[in-house]
């Protein structure tokens, strides 16, 4: 994939854990939100961006993707989440954020064969840099490379 087309995936996926929390949040739907970020989010420049990155440089349709493929496998994918937490951890009890990065990378991990296992696993963990400084990337790092091995490997 072209230095652009990476560049617009990883915006994308800023933007699908932007609006995985959003609707967590808020309790909007996918299309709601989707719908919202189309007219009003992908034309804005991010906060903090590099070399001046727009939402507007995102792969709009692959954040659709992450976001539609998020709600409509839900399920099947905390469950996929849930089996990799330690004992006595919940998917439920972990920060809405890390929960989004979480499901879209497990999303990825499991229905987009087209992303190599690596570049879904790298984005999320350098996505949960930019939100957090303590062991939130590490957390999200291990958890995605164990979902991985289930949904990929085994």
């Amino acid at each position: 994939m072209s230095a652009p087309g990476k560049q617009a995936r990883s915006v994308a996926r800023l933007a699908a854990v932007q609006a995985l929390y959003q609707m967590e949040v808020s309790g909007a739907g996918a299309e709601t939100v989707i719908r919202e970020f189309n007219e009003h989010r992908f034309d804005r420049d991010l906060p903090d961006a590099a070399e001046g990155a727009t939402l507007a440089s995102a792969d709009e349709a692959f954040f659709a993707d992450v976001v539609r493929g998020v709600v409509a496998h839900q399920g099947e994918i905390d469950a996929a989440i849930a089996r990799r937490l330690a004992a006595g951890w919940r998917l439920d009890r972990i920060d809405a954020t890390v929960r989004a990065m979480l499901r879209g990378g497990a999303y990825e991990l499991a229905h987009r064969p087209d992303v190599p296992t690596e570049v879904a696993i790298d984005e999320y963990v350098e996505l949960a840099k930019s939100f957090f400084e303590g062991p939130e990337p590490g957390f999200v790092n291990g958890a995605l490379d164990a979902v991985a091995q289930d949904v990929r490997h085994g």
